[in-house]
């Protein structure tokens, strides 16, 4: 199979992934074989290259917002059928007995494997996983449609519910790329004022597209205090932008697993009046299959931009350069 390999951290302008042919991998008893057809792009994989996460793997391939077809399955597995649409998310396996998983926190285990990361993921033709941690893809979504909402999708989802935003109060949205362009689409469903804050005006063009009352720069002031913020861009400083406008007892959810250092800040100036500033750690299944069912409602519609697997460098500094409105997919060769 064709797969784009990274054999060591180095920045994306280096072009370190490689195209190579390797075996399939065999399913084990429980696994599934996917045939896939489209892997998404996501910025944690941008991070993954350059070295941000240095707990990945070597070699790993990476990409984790997988779609395709059941291949074969092992003896045991029995939840899918052959040629059935599936996807893999981030979350590849956890172990289901320690505290995090015993309360329904299993995006929290210490024992936890990351799809692209800890194993090999998307960036390929076909990949293995267990059943039990694999989606169901809804017909209304094609390949391309679906792969975004995997990672983007599902942990803007999380990001929602930890910000504690409710219907009809005024959602914050700092950075405007994958993750954001479906959360806005939940967010408006649920009757929320969203006002994005985005130094791309082609992303804040699709912001008000997509239903945005306000767009602006973090930098600018919103024409009214903000309930609750989900900060998507990477750069720590824009934690003290969103919370100087936070309303009293609002949330700031900062929903990137990598982030630069927060600057320090005033206390009564940034935090007091009960605001809080809180983290968004990976998703769990629950949330993967919730977002998916949503989804399929409202429906919510994915802005993708296509490209062929083995233009993967290319895609990812396209992505670090702010220059993908949307999502970016990988299309695998038939």
């Amino acid at each position: 199979m064709k797969a784009m390999i990274l054999n060591g951290f180095v920045s994306i302008d280096q072009n370190p992934l490689e195209l190579v042919d390797l075996p399939v991998p065999k399913p084990g008893p429980e696994d599934i074989l996917i045939r896939i057809k489209i892997c998404g792009v996501c910025r944690t994989d941008l991070h993954t290259v350059e070295g941000e996460l240095p707990q990945a793997k070597l070699p790993i391939i990476p990409g984790h917002e997988v779609v395709g077809i059941v291949e074969k399955q092992g003896e045991r597995a029995s939840r899918f059928k052959e040629g059935e649409k599936v996807g893999v998310a981030w979350l590849y396996s956890a172990c289901g007995q320690c505290a995090f998983c015993a309360r329904g926190n299993e995006n929290l285990c210490k024992n936890a494997r990351f799809t692209g990361c800890d194993v090999n993921g998307g960036y390929a033709e076909y990949m293995i996983i267990h059943e039990k941690f694999a989606y169901s893809i809804p017909e209304i979504f094609s390949y391309r449609e679906a792969a975004p909402l995997l990672c983007a999708g599902i942990i803007g989802y999380r990001a929602l519910l930890l910000s504690k935003i409710k219907p009809g109060e005024r959602l914050g949205l700092y950075g405007f790329g994958a993750s954001a362009h479906v959360a806005i689409q939940v967010a408006v469903q649920w009757g929320c004022k969203v006002y994005v804050f985005s130094r791309s005006e082609e992303h804040r063009a699709l912001a008000r597209k997509l239903g945005a009352i306000w767009t602006g720069t973090s930098k600018d002031d919103p024409p009214s205090k903000i309930d609750s913020s989900i900060i998507f861009a990477p750069a720590g400083e824009i934690a003290l932008d969103a919370l100087r406008v936070t309303e009293k007892g609002g949330t700031v959810a900062l929903a990137g697993i990598y982030m630069s250092p927060i600057p320090e800040m005033d206390y009564e100036k940034y935090l007091y009046h009960e605001r809080t500033l809180r983290s968004v750690a990976n998703a769990t299944r629950q949330d993967g299959e919730e977002l998916l069912r949503i989804a399929a409602e409202i429906p919510i519609r994915t802005t993708t931009e296509v490209f062929p697997l083995e233009e993967a460098n290319k895609v990812l500094q396209l992505l670090k350069a702010g220059k993908i409105n949307g999502a970016a997919v990988l299309r695998m060769s038939d």
